[in-house]
Order: structure tokens, then C-alpha cells, then sequence
């Protein structure tokens, strides 16, 4: 591959020939692990990169430069371990699901569902029972939940053939970018930080954040980290 580049190329919406003609987030990403120019690389498991490929494009022009300090974060996060697809695919459900339009919300209740039953048994649960992020997650949208909970209920989703992961990305990233809601920008830069954060949880061998309680305020560990005092 040319590497012979003055700067790194700008991140751009869709795919690019060369980084002459700019990059996307997965594009770049390949670039910097030495890859051939793609954006499809094979340093990032499959449905993170779909995801980062998303939010990348669904995010506005203004806004895209603030994923750059992502970019390295996903080259080398790769497994086979069908536990990244699951939690992947729930997170988004999961953060999409109180925002995006009603008929989103249907489609994204039915994809947790599922995902959240395929988790159970590795999260040493009862699969009639949910997760709490999923369970919150659905009180938000309770006519979608009901919805779902009925479609499933009457055995319209058949054997599972194929992971819904990519459907539910599909769906959740696009519904956050027109959702009703002035940090839609913001959302899906969080909800791939967290996506990655998950992975590398699983990389190393822990259950990613998804059952993680809310962030501490400042105050709340403001003294935990000070300085230790000397003499």
C-alpha cells in the first residue's frame, strides 16, 4: 500500500478510492494498521466495524471529526467468540430503543428480545427472565415491548439462521442520527465508545459493561484519586 501521505486523511461519509480522496472511520482504521485500504479490515471484528461504519456516516459533517480518537481503538479487537455479536447487538438495541420512531421501536424490542435470550445462558440466567438494561430499555418504549413480546409470542420468529446483529445496527444507528432529540451526534459517538469498551471487556476475559451502573460525579471520586500525601 502507498503510504506516502503528507497528513492523515479526513474523515468522510461513505467509501473512498485512496486517502487522497478522504477516508471513513473503518477506512482509516485499516490504514493505520498497515492494512490494505479498505473498510472492512481484518484488525476489527465484523459487527463493530459495521457498527463504526454507521455511526460514522450517520453522524453530520460537523461532528464526525470528534470519532477520529477512536479510530485506533478498534484495530486489533477481533474474535470469533459469537458473545461479541450478542452484546454488540444489544447495546445498540438497547441505547436506541427510547429514542428512535415508533415503528423502529417494534423492530428493535423484537432484536433485544432475542439477543438479550442468546446472552442467558452465558450471563447464568433463566432466559425468561432480562437483563436489567434490557428490561429498562423496553419500560421506554412499553407499546413497542408489548408488541414485540406478542409478534414472539405467536411464533413468528422462526429458527434463528442468521445473527440479527447487522439488522438491528441497520435500524438503531439511522433511527438515533433522526431521532427527536438535540445530541443525536453525541449518542452514537458514546453508544461506539461503549461498544468498544464492551469488547475489550470480553477481550480480557470479563462480562463487557451492559449491566455497569452510572458514572460517578466528580465529587464522588474526586478523593479516591487526590494525591496520596508524603511523610
Amino acid at each position: 500500500m502507498d503510504t506516502n501521505y503528507d497528513m492523515l486523511p479526513m474523515l468522510g461519509r461513505g467509501k473512498h478510492r485512496n486517502p487522497r480522496k478522504g477516508a471513513c472511520f473503518m477506512e482509516l482504521a485499516s490504514y493505520l494498521a498497515g492494512e490494505r485500504w479498505s473498510d472492512r479490515p481484518s484488525c476489527t471484528h465484523r459487527l463493530l466495524a459495521h457498527l463504526a461504519r454507521l455511526v460514522n456516516d450517520c453522524t453530520s459533517d460537523a461532528a464526525r471529526p470528534q470519532l477520529a480518537p477512536l479510530v485506533p481503538s478498534v484495530i486489533g479487537l477481533t474474535s470469533t467468540d459469537p458473545r461479541w455479536d450478542h452484546e454488540i447487538a444489544l447495546l445498540t438495541a438497547t441505547r436506541a430503543l427510547p429514542v428512535v420512531a415508533e415503528e423502529t421501536q417494534r423492530s428493535l424490542a423484537v432484536g433485544a428480545l432475542s439477543v438479550d435470550r442468546m446472552l442467558a445462558a452465558g450471563d447464568g440466567r433463566d432466559p425468561d427472565t432480562l437483563r436489567t438494561t434490557t428490561a429498562l430499555a423496553l419500560r421506554e418504549a412499553p407499546l413497542a415491548a408489548q408488541w414485540a413480546r406478542r409478534f414472539i409470542s405467536h411464533g413468528v420468529v422462526g429458527p434463528v439462521r442468521f445473527h440479527p446483529g447487522p439488522v438491528i445496527l441497520d435500524f438503531a444507528v439511522p433511527g438515533i442520527a433522526t431521532a427527536c432529540v438535540p445530541d443525536s451526534d453525541e449518542r452514537l459517538r458514546i453508544l461506539l465508545a461503549d461498544a468498544v469498551a464492551v469488547c475489550r471487556g470480553l477481550a480480557r476475559g470479563y462480562r463487557a459493561s451492559a449491566e455497569a451502573g452510572p458514572p460517578l460525579e466528580p465529587e464522588q471520586w474526586r478523593e479516591v484519586v487526590a494525591p496520596a500525601r508524603v511523610g
